[in-house]
């Protein structure tokens, strides 16, 4: 019974010896990549992003936007064409059971714009083919946005690009 005992605290130890090594061996602070909780938010977007179908202008506070979107963007929005100073913020997606929340850029999947008394909501990621896109950590950068919106049932690519 002792010899059965001592086995199984040798095991136990060397497991738990095993463990501590594993754990000091991983890196604790691989910095904003992938997006980790507990790290600072990015600066809020500033300046004009410029795509062939128009253009953003952050304000710099993460509240106020100036979009000049040509007639083709507009209609596939819902925003009004020109320029027009509006509202923005990006959001979650939809997250039970309370839907999309405001976050930050790095990790969203979405980009809510209110112009006067019209509020859209626009995907933002990356689509290859036009069949898929992708969205997540890291798709909308310092330097870049880009909005995913469906056209005759393919998912079309307009990317915002810091001037």
């Amino acid at each position: 019974m002792n010899r059965k005992r001592r086995f199984f605290r040798g095991s136990l130890a060397a497991v738990i010896f095993l463990f501590i090594l594993m754990a000091a061996g991983c890196d604790t602070n691989p910095g904003n990549a992938p997006y980790e909780p507990d790290t600072p938010a990015p600066e809020a977007h500033k300046g004009t992003f410029v795509s062939d179908n128009g253009s953003m202008f952050f304000e710099g506070d993460g509240k106020k936007i100036t979009i000049d979107f040509d007639e083709e963007l507009a209609g596939l929005t819902g925003l009004p064409a020109g320029k027009n100073e509006g509202t923005y913020a990006f959001l979650s997606g939809e997250l039970p059971p309370n839907g999309s929340v405001e976050i930050r850029y790095d990790v969203a999947h979405e980009l809510r714009i209110v112009v006067g008394d019209k509020s859209v909501v626009l995907n933002v990621g990356i689509t290859g083919d036009g069949s898929t896109y992708q969205t997540g950590t890291n798709i909308v950068t310092a330097d870049k946005i880009p909005l995913v919106i469906k056209v005759d049932g393919k998912y079309k690519n307009f990317v915002f690009e810091k001037k």
